[in-house]
């Protein structure tokens, strides 16, 4: 045997690393990022504060002042604190890593989050995913029977779904909620919350098995790498028990505590996004063989539906004309000729119809 065999968990050689493809010089609707930069006085105002920063000493790992703010800016229910991650793809793996009870299993609707399966795997969990409806809604049932059934340790609820893009009705999230009771947690992903403006994080204190998870990367700063998540004292306790003490480094603390002075200017970027939302998927559902799925996100979920020319080839036709999207087609069988588009300004979003137009017509 050599090396690798070895030392190498055979489920993790088997796995393939997940991929993100080079964006150089491509109008970029892969990833969801918001599109706008800060106004340049508050760039002036955050170079400052960034130059200040003491790179030469440790964060203190407490975090304090960012999570006032965050406490004071997002919404968070009064007497309830947070948990920090390096994003929310870490928050996911201290979920994992704190329940990985031997036998413990995940379960999640299929399609959503790719790193819900990948971080309970990791963890040594099992996942079980249980089949969207053919609309992309929530399939209560089975979902319900499956709790039964696996009795998982943790749910994941994505509020709403990546990479379907839709809200799941509000009594089928509670109806799951009430059947894991105390046997398990139920965490709701609401990384897209500034699009969908409906959230349960109001609801924490309903629930003792609730967990409200966000990032600020679709806010507008994925490069600072920031999550956060809320849930009951004693859950968030013992969460923060398997967080890496510097897990926040001090340029990404820093940021966040000036631009979380400033998150109407944040809020207006989200509000501009949602209008161009109705006003991109309106066009795209204007065009022969072109299905637009709802949207509570920053992105559009379309279906190429026409004879001569399926969602491969038109991704194709998008990358000769240097436009990124995500060809998702292949993820899931309820995916099948589907393009996940992020939603940009209206400049990107006129390339992006232009060249959706001519690989239609070619």
């Amino acid at each position: 045997m050599s090396l690798i065999e070895n030392i190498i968990r055979p489920d993790v050689r088997a796995l393939a690393a997940y991929h993100v493809p080079d964006a150089t010089g491509f109008v970029k609707l892969d990833a969801m990022e918001n599109p706008y930069t800060l106004p340049e006085p508050l760039r002036v105002e955050l170079g400052r504060r960034l130059a200040d920063v003491a790179m030469n000493r440790y964060p203190v790992p407490s975090y304090s002042a960012l999570k006032e703010k965050i406490r004071a800016q997002l919404g968070v229910p009064a007497g309830y604190d947070v948990v920090l991650g390096n994003g929310s793809d870490e928050l996911i793996t201290l979920l994992s890593v704190a329940c990985a009870k031997p036998g413990a299993k995940v379960l999640a609707p299929t399609p959503g989050f790719v790193m819900y399966a990948m971080s309970a795997k990791f963890a040594g969990l099992e996942f079980v995913g249980v089949p969207l409806k053919a609309d992309l809604s929530l399939d209560r049932d089975a979902m319900l029977a499956a709790i039964a059934q696996h009795k998982p340790a943790i749910t994941y609820l994505a509020y709403p779904n990546n990479p379907t893009g839709n809200l799941f009705d509000e009594d089928d999230m509670v109806a799951i909620l009430r059947a894991v009771g105390d046997t398990g947690l139920v965490v709701v992903d609401e990384a897209y919350q500034p699009f969908a403006q409906a959230t349960f994080m109001s609801r924490l204190p309903e629930f003792a098995n609730l967990v409200v998870m966000r990032t600020v990367s679709k806010l507008g700063l994925a490069g600072i790498r920031l999550g956060y998540m809320s849930a009951s004292e004693d859950l968030l306790t013992e969460f923060d028990k398997v967080r890496p003490p510097y897990n926040i480094n001090v340029l990404t603390q820093a940021a966040a505590e000036f631009l979380l002075e400033h998150v109407d200017v944040l809020d207006a970027q989200a509000t501009s996004l949602r209008e161009e939302r109705t006003r991109l998927a309106a066009a795209l559902a204007a065009l022969s063989g072109v299905e637009v799925f709802p949207s509570a996100a920053n992105f559009l979920l379309i279906r190429v539906k026409t004879e001569k020319i399926n969602s491969n080839e038109v991704f194709t036709a998008l990358l000769d004309r240097k436009v990124l999207v995500k060809n998702v087609g292949k993820m899931h069988p309820l995916l099948e000729n589907c393009l996940r588009i992020t939603v940009s300004t209206p400049e990107e979003n006129r390339i992006l119809l232009d060249a959706v137009m001519a690989s239609l017509a070619s």
